[in-house]
């Protein structure tokens, strides 16, 4: 192992900031606001996970969603925040099932349900055509897909894009993309 050196700061002032022009708009090409899965690691929970306490686990690290892996690590659907609300899972207690053995797959929506974009199509579109296409999906995720790989690329989260575009809107009520497109277009 290497050992590195650390360096008194004391005069250091200044930060390095990125060019003036690499701001993301709703003309800028839709690849700059997707999690691309070759770069970044998608945030994953095993299907046998108990439910009660990855709505905790969510919570405390501000994560609203997540891909839901089977015991061989294939995708089989994603769950979000908003799925494990307490009124949804006393539901399911409510019909003979004890809340410690409620799991994941009891509230994730399942791989067949959901729609993606292509990633293929993502490289010559625009943001603004991201969010116009989102705006009526409620949705706060769209998952990117590799159509020639038959691979979950990555993914569009409503909340990157807003800090993206330095849009007005409050993350902490989890935005939409029809939030997003109301405040572009004002």
């Amino acid at each position: 192992m290497k050992k590195l050196a650390l360096y008194n700061t004391e005069s250091v002032d200044k930060l390095v900031w990125p060019p003036e022009n690499t701001s993301i708009t709703m003309r800028s090409n839709a690849l700059s606001i997707f999690t691309d899965f070759k770069q970044f690691m998608p945030l994953v929970i095993d299907s046998t996970a108990k439910a009660v306490e990855l709505e905790d686990l969510m919570k405390k690290s501000h994560v609203r969603m997540k891909l839901v892996l089977d015991s061989e690590k294939n995708f089989i659907g994603v769950i979000a925040l908003s799925d494990l609300t307490e009124q949804k899972i006393l539901a399911k207690v409510t019909k003979n099932q004890p809340r410690e053995e409620i799991t994941v797959t009891d509230f994730m929506r399942p791989r067949n349900t959901l729609k993606a974009f292509a990633y293929e199509e993502l490289s010559t579109a625009r943001v603004g055509d991201v969010v116009e296409t989102l705006r009526d999906n409620h949705q706060q995720h769209c998952l990117v897909i590799d159509k020639s790989n038959h691979e979950i690329r990555g993914l569009i989260s409503a909340s990157d894009v807003a800090r993206l575009l330095k849009l007005p809107v409050d993350i902490q009520l989890q935005p939409s993309f029809v939030d997003l497109f109301n405040v572009a277009e004002a």
